[in-house]
């Protein structure tokens, strides 16, 4: 059974930095594509970052583009979101999602999902 397990939240002061991972079981990396989305208190789930399964491509929203890097290890299976320059707006539950096929910021898209982990950034 396919499952996804986010790790590295936590408090952060803003124009510091986290790490996130995503570590996949049941599935490989080099097949499905990942997607980070976001979910901020009161408002819609939003897609930030994507890495293609078979050829590895990297998008970005433009919310995040130029902070955020999305990365994976295949040897672990392993996802990462490494994140930049940390704003309070970038507060929100992330979630990493597995998908075949393209990578889209359409949360319906992908059949997989990790729990979410919790990201605060304020000082």
């Amino acid at each position: 059974q396919a499952q996804l397990v986010e790790s590295g939240g936590g408090l952060v002061q803003p124009g510091g930095s986290l790490r996130l991972s995503c570590v996949a079981s049941g599935l490989s990396l080099n097949v499905y594509a990942i997607g980070w989305f976001r979910q901020a208190p009161g408002k819609g789930r939003e897609g930030v970052s994507s890495i293609g399964g078979s050829d590895g491509t990297t998008r970005y929203s433009d919310s995040v583009k130029g902070r955020f890097t999305v990365s994976r290890d295949i040897a672990k299976n392993t996802a990462y979101l490494q994140m930049n320059n940390l704003t309070p707006e970038d507060t929100a539950v992330y979630y990493c999602a597995a998908r075949i096929g393209a990578t889209t910021y359409r949360p319906p898209d992908y059949g997989y999902w990790g729990q979410g982990i919790r990201v605060t950034v304020s000082s």
